[in-house]
């Protein structure tokens, strides 16, 4: 079994979808923890997004890195260049390290169609991720 680890800067949009996925796709292949260099709760959008796909993400918490320092991890993705850029050393001595940018969707402001779509726009590129991380790692 592959213990992976999604980091974002709080835990609360991206590295949660991404949790979501993994856990969809994976098929208990694999454990997934998700944390933050900083918590922010879980976005209430991010769950309504994710509902709409069929993946419950709304019995998450959001963690903080530190909480998960005596878990040897397999892979670690970042899902922001902050976290990446500031990511405190994490112990895994084989981890195999992978980043993406995912575009944030609490940074948009506008009406509830606008952020809807920015949510789904999100969604939609870390679950066309994680499938293909799926598919090739695990």
């Amino acid at each position: 079994m592959k213990n992976i680890l999604v980091l974002c800067t709080g835990n609360s949009c991206r590295s949660q979808m991404a949790h979501g996925y993994l856990n969809h796709y994976s098929k208990g292949k694999a454990t997934i923890f998700s944390a933050g260099i900083e918590t922010h709760g879980v976005n209430p959008k991010a769950i309504a997004i994710m509902s709409e796909d069929g993946i419950d993400i709304s019995q998450h918490t959001s963690n903080l890195v530190t909480e998960y320092s005596t878990v040897e991890f397999d892979y670690i993705i970042t899902v922001c260049d902050h976290a990446n850029e500031n990511c405190p050393f994490i112990p895994s001595k084989n981890a195999i390290r992978l980043h993406h940018n995912f575009f944030d969707p609490s940074k948009i402001e506008g009406s509830i169609e606008d952020t809807h779509s920015a949510f789904t726009k999100a969604r939609n590129e870390i679950k066309e991720y994680c499938e293909k991380f799926v598919q090739k790692c695990l």
